[in-house]
C-alpha cells in the first residue's frame, strides 16, 4: 500500500500567462524527490504526482489519487523562483478542494515556504487542508506516516505541525531540522524513478530558455539538484531561509533562520553521476549560494571536471556579486561545465543594494566582476529588482543603464514583491501598503500581480517600467549582436520571436 502521494501542483498558465506554453521552465519537483527518497529510507512507500509535467487536469489527478489509494496526501509547494512557494498555492488549494469535494477522506497536508511563513493563516483560509508542516518536513512526515491509522489525535502528537481539529488550529510543538551530520543519511538522494514515464522521465522537463542558450534542443532532458539548504545572508526581499524554521512562529520572517547545511561532496558527486548516466547534461544547481565557501564547492567542482571530460555539460549556479571567486577558480568552474552564473546585482544604486542585501556591495565594482566572469568563458544571468525601498524613477533608470552597459547574455528583472516570510512583507504590512490578497497576485509574471509601491512610485508605474525595460533590453542591437556571436543566428531569431510576447497586467490596464 502506498503510504503517501507527494503532489507537485500545476499553476503555470496563471503564473506565466502565455509564456507557459513555450518559454517558462518546467523543473523537476526537487523537494518532493528528496522527501520521497527520505520516506523510502525510513521504510515507507511514497509516490509522486507531478501535475505540471504530466499536464494533469484536476479530474485526472483525482483519478490517479484514487488508483494510488494513499494513506496520506501531501502537497509539496515550492518551485523554480523564490515566489513559487506562494504562487503555486492556488494550484494546491484548487486541487485539494476538488479532492475533498470528490469524497476522498484521506488527510491532506502541505509542505512549502508559504505555509512555513503563515501556517495558521493558511489553515484558517484553506478548509480543505488538514495539516501544515512548519519547516522542511523530513522528520515530521516520517512521524505522520509512522501510525497505522492517521487520526487527528495521532497528528496532534507529531511535533512540527499545525493541525486542523474541528474549528481549532493546533500547533504540535517546534519542528526538528535534519542536522548537518545527518544530511546524507536522512535525505539520502532523489527518487528519480518515481517521476512519470520513468524510463526517460527527465525528458518531460525543460530548462529556462536562457540556460539552453535560447535554443530548444538544449532544454531537455533537464534536472535540478541541491548541494546545500538555506543561506547565511538576510536579504530583505527573500524568504528561502524559512526552510530552516525551528520554532512555532505563526508569522515567520526568513531572516530569523539564516544558516546553511550541506550534503557531502561524495553525495553530490553520486547524484550528478546518476544524472549524467541518464543522459542529462542540462542541470541547475539550485543552491542560492553555491559559490560561497570553497571548502564545500571545490570538491564538487572537481568531480564535475571529471564528469565533463567531453565538455558537454551545461550547468548553471548562483553566486553573490561580492563573493565571485578569483579568475583561476572561475576557470576551473567553467571546466566543470558551469556555463552560467546567476548574479544578484539587484540595483544600480549602491546604497539600495547595501540596504536590501545586507552585504559588502559598497566595496564591489560590479562591472569588473561581470567582465571577470565572462573572461573565464562563463555567461552571466544578471538579476535586478525594480521598486526596492528607496527606489525612484532615477535609481531605476540607473539600474537599467548599468544593465545595458554590462550587456550580459542573461537579463532578469522583477518588480519588488512582498513575499510572505520576507522582511519586506512585514515592513509592507506595517507601512499599510496594499498587499496581494490572492496567491496569483504574488506571481511576478501573472496578469494579477501586485508588486510593492515606493514612496515616490505606484506599483503600476514600477511594473510598467519593468515590462518596458524587458522588451527594450532584448531588442538592443548590441545585445542581439552579442547573442549571435556567442550562440548563433538561430538563438538571435528565437529571442526576437520571444520578445514579441507581451504580458497583460491588470493594475496597468486599470490605470489606462
Amino acid at each position: 500500500m502506498t503510504d503517501v502521494v507527494l503532489i507537485a501542483p500545476a499553476n503555470a498558465t496563471i503564473t506565466y500567462q502565455s509564456l507557459a506554453t513555450r518559454y517558462s521552465a518546467i523543473e523537476p519537483p526537487t523537494w518532493a524527490l528528496i522527501l520521497a527518497e527520505s520516506c523510502r529510507k525510513a521504510g515507507f512507500e511514497p509516490q509522486i504526482l507531478d501535475c505540471l509535467a504530466e499536464n494533469l487536469s484536476d479530474e485526472a489527478a483525482i483519478d490517479r489519487i484514487r488508483s494510488i489509494n494513499p494513506r496520506f496526501i501531501c502537497f509539496v509547494v515550492y518551485g523554480q523562483n523564490v515566489n513559487a512557494g506562494t504562487t503555486n498555492m492556488s494550484g494546491a488549494v484548487r486541487l485539494s478542494e476538488a479532492i475533498k469535494a470528490d469524497g476522498i477522506e484521506t488527510p491532506i497536508g502541505i509542505i512549502g515556504s508559504h505555509v512555513q511563513a503563515l501556517p495558521r493563516e493558511t489553515l484558517e483560509n484553506e478548509k480543505a487542508i488538514d495539516v501544515a508542516f512548519q519547516n522542511e518536513g523530513v522528520y515530521a512526515l516520517r512521524d505522520v506516516l509512522g501510525a497505522g491509522e492517521l487520526t487527528i489525535g495521532h497528528l496532534r502528537a507529531v511535533p512540527g505541525l499545525a493541525v486542523r481539529d474541528g474549528n481549532e488550529i493546533f500547533f504540535t510543538g517546534p519542528p526538528a531540522l535534519v542536522p548537518q551530520d545527518r544530511m546524507d543519511i536522512d535525505m539520502p538522494g532523489y527518487a528519480w524513478d518515481l517521476l512519470p514515464f520513468n524510463e526517460k522521465p527527465l525528458d518531460l522537463y525543460r530548462a529556462p530558455y536562457w540556460h539552453a542558450e535560447y535554443q530548444e534542443e538544449f532544454r531537455s532532458p533537464y534536472a535540478a539538484i541541491q548541494t546545500s539548504i538555506g543561506c547565511r545572508f538576510k536579504c530583505s526581499f527573500c524568504m528561502i531561509n524559512l526552510i530552516n524554521k525551528n520554532d512555532e512562529q505563526q508569522e515567520s520572517i526568513a531572516s530569523d533562520y539564516s544558516g546553511m547545511r550541506h550534503w557531502s561532496p561524495e553525495f553530490v558527486e553520486s547524484e550528478l553521476t546518476k544524472l549524467v548516466a541518464k543522459g542529462v547534461k542540462t542541470i541547475r544547481i539550485t543552491d542560492e549560494m553555491f559559490l560561497l565557501n570553497k571548502k564545500y564547492y571545490k570538491p564538487i567542482v572537481e568531480s564535475l571536471v571529471r564528469l565533463n571530460s567531453d565538455d558537454s555539460l551545461k550547468l548553471w549556479a548562483y553566486s553573490r556579486i561580492d563573493t565571485v571567486p578569483d579568475p583561476d577558480t572561475l576557470a576551473m568552474v567553467r571546466k566543470a561545465g558551469i556555463r552560467w552564473l546567476c548574479l544578484g546585482i539587484e540595483s544600480g544604486d549602491k546604497a539600495i543594494r547595501l540596504e536590501v542585501a545586507k552585504g559588502k556591495f559598497e566595496e564591489v565594482d560590479v562591472e569588473r566582476i561581470v567582465k571577470q566572469v565572462e573572461a573565464a568563458g562563463i555567461n552571466v544571468m544578471a538579476n535586478y529588482i525594480y521598486g526596492l525601498p528607496g527606489d525612484t524613477p532615477d535609481t531605476i533608470q540607473q539600474t537599467y543603464d548599468l544593465s545595458a552597459r554590462l550587456n550580459t547574455l542573461g537579463w532578469n528583472t522583477y518588480a519588488a514583491m512582498a513575499l510572505p516570510g520576507s522582511p519586506l512583507y512585514i515592513a509592507a504590512k506595517k507601512a499599510g501598503h496594499r498587499l496581494p490578497q490572492k496567491y496569483e497576485e504574488f506571481a511576478f509574471h501573472s496578469y494579477e500581480t501586485v508588486p510593492l509601491p515606493t514612496q515616490t512610485m505606484s506599483a503600476a508605474e514600477i511594473l510598467k517600467i519593468r515590462d518596458d525595460s524587458f522588451r527594450k533590453y532584448f531588442s538592443r542591437p548590441e545585445f542581439l549582436e552579442k547573442i549571435e556571436s556567442v550562440f548563433g543566428s538561430n538563438a538571435k531569431r528565437n529571442i526576437i520571436e520571444m520578445n514579441k510576447m507581451k504580458l497583460r497586467r491588470k493594475i496597468i490596464e486599470d490605470c489606462e
